[in-house]
Parts: structure tokens; C-alpha cells; sequence
């Protein structure tokens, strides 16, 4: 799942197979930018920032792309067949003499002016892998409204960039809390502590070909409980449990995580007069 380690991992291919290089081939295919003629100008480099790409362009453009759940960018010799899925499914292609970048069921590509990037990714908060991060600012904005549960915090892009489905669980459970906990209910510590952990997390996992949040080395075993459910806990023994929050499926161990969950009823509202 594209998360904010992978997205810099992209990143990183399409910058060492294309930053520096003219375009020999470039063809987006969404309707409104498909007559876009970039072929002779060098893409520049490509920078990620939280699960965005940015593409840029000699002549101040930007290719920005976002994958969601199940877009991917794939790099080929050029000349080689490509294997990312049906033809149909390519939305973007971008190649030079010795390299070839194919963007798959890519749900957001525009392109847009250099200058215009703050309009594409200016909303975000501090970026978990940026030069820029600010783990002060992020747990700021974290723990902004008190009254919103810490599932629904860590998965907005406004807090801090980079954390979806995967991490929010995981943080969740390594800070002892659910997911369904409003971070108003937080101990003062813990955000402070919960932020520099995801940066640690996601700094880690950006080297690595598979996601790890474990310390044990058993194999099959790389996440506490994401995708565990009926699962033994590796800690306490009790059986993960997998519950919707939001529009998002959730994972916690009962044992070990304090708070509401999908089975905490909540409060009747008010009546009105």
C-alpha cells in the first residue's frame, strides 16, 4: 500500500533513471493534458513529498501524480515490453535513450506550473521524510481538535505527511492506545513520542524492499497487527481484531491497546427543543 516510505522509494527510481536526462518520449494520456508535447526538455528531478511525486521539467513544469490505493510508477530499459499491467491502465509514459517510466491507474496526474506546486501540495503538514521536518509542528497539529479520534488524526495529510492505513495502525498499537482514542485522551507525552517514531519508522523502511515495524525477525511477522486479524498478538497472545474506522479498515490487539473501540457505545446526543 502506498504510504510514504514507497512514495520516496519512487521517487528515487524515476529520479535515477530520468533526472538529468532529455525526454524522448513523453506521453500523458488524460484528456486534458494529452497534447502536451514535452519531448527535448530534460526532466530536472523528482522530489517526493508525503504521498505525492513531483515531477519537474526544464521550462517550469511539474508532472504531479498521486498513486492512492493502487497506482505505481514502473522504470524499464527502454525498449523493453512492459509489465505493470494492461496497456489500457497506463495513464503516463516517460523515457529517454536508456530509460522508461510507465505510471499505472494513476488516479490524480496533472501537469502544472513549477511555480503552482503550492496549490497541489501546500495543504500538506510536515513531511514525515522531507528536509524539512518538524516533529514539533507535527504533534502541534496532531493533537489540534482533542475531541478527534487518533486513527482519523494520523491519517490526515494536514497533521503530517506520509502515514496512511498501514502506519496508522502500527503507531497506534506502539503507543499502547486504539485507534478510536481521541488524542484529547492522550498522556502528554505520547504524541511528541508517537511522532518521532513514525519519522523513525518511515526513515527505516525507505532503504528497505519490505515494510518492517517489528523488531523480532521471525518470518511473516514484519507488522504488529495490520493485516493480523484472528492473529495471536506477538505480545500479549490475544487475538488481533479488524474493525472499520471511518472508511478505513483497522487492526488493534485488545490486550495491549487502551481506549474505545468499534464496540464502545457511544454517547445519545442532546435532545432539541
Amino acid at each position: 500500500m502506498p504510504e510514504g516510505d514507497t512514495i520516496w522509494q519512487a521517487a528515487h527510481r524515476l529520479h535515477t533513471a530520468l533526472a538529468g536526462r532529455v525526454l524522448t518520449r513523453a506521453d500523458l494520456r488524460v484528456p486534458r493534458f494529452a497534447t502536451a508535447d514535452l519531448t527535448g526538455r530534460t526532466l530536472l528531478d523528482v522530489t517526493p513529498r508525503g504521498k505525492h511525486l513531483l515531477a519537474r521539467i526544464e521550462g517550469g513544469l511539474t508532472l504531479h501524480s498521486h498513486l492512492r490505493m493502487d497506482g505505481a510508477w514502473r522504470v524499464y530499459a527502454t525498449g523493453e515490453r512492459p509489465r505493470g499491467g494492461p496497456d489500457h491502465q497506463i495513464r503516463a509514459i516517460l523515457g529517454n535513450a536508456e530509460s522508461t517510466a510507465y505510471g499505472y491507474r494513476l488516479p490524480v496526474l496533472e501537469l502544472i506550473r513549477t511555480a503552482d506546486e503550492p496549490d497541489a501540495v501546500g495543504h500538506l503538514g510536515p513531511d514525515l521524510l522531507g528536509p524539512g521536518w518538524n516533529a514539533e509542528e507535527a504533534a502541534r497539529r496532531l493533537t489540534a481538535d482533542p475531541t478527534r479520534s487518533l486513527g482519523e488524526a494520523l491519517l490526515d495529510q494536514r497533521n503530517l505527511a506520509g502515514i496512511g492505513n498501514v502506519y496508522k495502525s502500527e503507531l497506534a498499537f506502539l503507543a499502547g492506545v486504539t485507534p478510536w482514542l481521541p488524542v484529547g485522551d492522550l498522556d502528554p507525552e505520547v504524541p511528541a513520542r508517537l511522532v518521532a517514531t513514525a519519522h523513525r519508522l518511515l526513515d527505516a523502511n525507505k532503504a528497505r524492499p519490505d515494510r518492517r515495524t517489528t523488531t523480532t525477525h521471525r518470518p511473516g511477522v514484519p507488522l504488529h497487527v495490520y493485516g493480523r486479524a484472528g492473529r495471536p498478538c506477538l505480545r500479549c497472545g490475544t487475538p488481533i481484531r479488524r474493525a472499520e474506522l471511518g472508511d478505513r479498515v483497522t487492526y488493534w490487539c485488545p490486550g495491549c491497546q487502551r481506549g474505545p473501540d468499534d464496540t464502545t457505545p457511544t454517547a445519545a446526543p442532546p435532545p432539541t427543543n
